[in-house]
């Protein structure tokens, strides 16, 4: 019993022994933290105008999204959108989502619409259209009207909605454009 006893007491010393603080010199009480930083002079602070942008660095801006109602040749209304032909039906941006067959110029090729905001519409793309529908990005429904973008929120072309799951319309060129699922 006596080896216990032993054993015992060893074992609380050595449990003890961890607790105390057994380090010296450098991780002594005064070397606690690094040394404070010295201050350093400031220099002051002077205010003007800018100067105005240089003409050769205009390239690094996008181009401003010019109105291109004009080249479509529709009627014009207060506001400078075209009038929507009298036959056009209303649409929602909600029943444009999703993929659409689209008719143009004599060949055919996808489009996809999703609710996505990409600039003042949404996200939008082709695939394998030809002419000027290779640039669509975005595309808004503007009144009856659905108005397909390029990438810098330029009009390409403007559809309506002429039966259930059909729209017609032009591009910019002149081309027919039809959608349809």
């Amino acid at each position: 019993m006596r080896a216990y006893h032993v054993a015992a007491g060893l074992a609380a010393v050595l449990a003890l022994s961890g607790c105390q603080r057994t380090s010296v010199g450098a991780f002594d009480q005064r070397d606690v933290g690094p040394a404070p930083l010295q201050a350093q002079p400031v220099p002051s602070v002077s205010g003007g105008a800018l100067p105005p942008p240089t003409s050769g660095d205009a390239s690094q801006f996008p181009a401003a999204p010019v109105n291109q109602t004009a080249a479509l040749g529709s009627p014009q209304v207060p506001g400078g959108a075209p009038a929507a032909p009298a036959a056009s039906l209303d649409v929602t941006k909600e029943s444009m989502v999703g993929n659409w067959r689209v008719a143009n110029g004599g060949s055919s090729c996808d489009m996809f619409l999703t609710l996505t905001n990409l600039g003042s519409g949404s996200r939008g793309g082709t695939r394998g259209c030809a002419g000027e529908l290779t640039q669509m990005g975005s595309w808004e429904v503007a009144g009856k009207q659905v108005v397909l973008k390029d990438r810098n929120g330029n009009a390409l072309a403007r559809l309506y909605k002429t039966a259930d799951a059909r729209f017609d319309g032009q591009t910019n060129g002149g081309q027919p454009v039809s959608l349809s699922r």
